[in-house]
């Protein structure tokens, strides 16, 4: 099912006669502006997707910094031990 924005074309080419536009530009327009918007504009499902993905993209990154720091601390404390072994 393809959710759409609810564009009233008829109000819009009312508008633009009323402005001084041709019945011909004006229904141009609106047929125009109506696949733009139909094409451009991100649904509710789009942001739950994306919103979706970005959590799993975030713990993704979340676990490998956790892997890096526990890495480094392990690394600096080797360092420490064998600096204070040192005569």
């Amino acid at each position: 099912m393809t959710e759409s924005l609810a564009f009233d074309t008829h109000q819009f080419v009312k508008t633009l006669m009323d402005e001084g536009f041709s019945q011909g530009q004006a229904e141009a327009l609106a047929t125009a502006q109506a696949a733009v918007l139909d094409k451009n504009l991100a649904t509710k499902r789009d942001l739950e997707k994306l919103r979706s993905d970005m959590k799993v993209e975030i713990e993704k990154i979340k676990t490998d910094l956790l892997k890096w720091m526990i890495g480094a601390m392990i690394a600096q404390s080797a360092v420490i031990v064998a600096l204070v072994r040192l005569p």
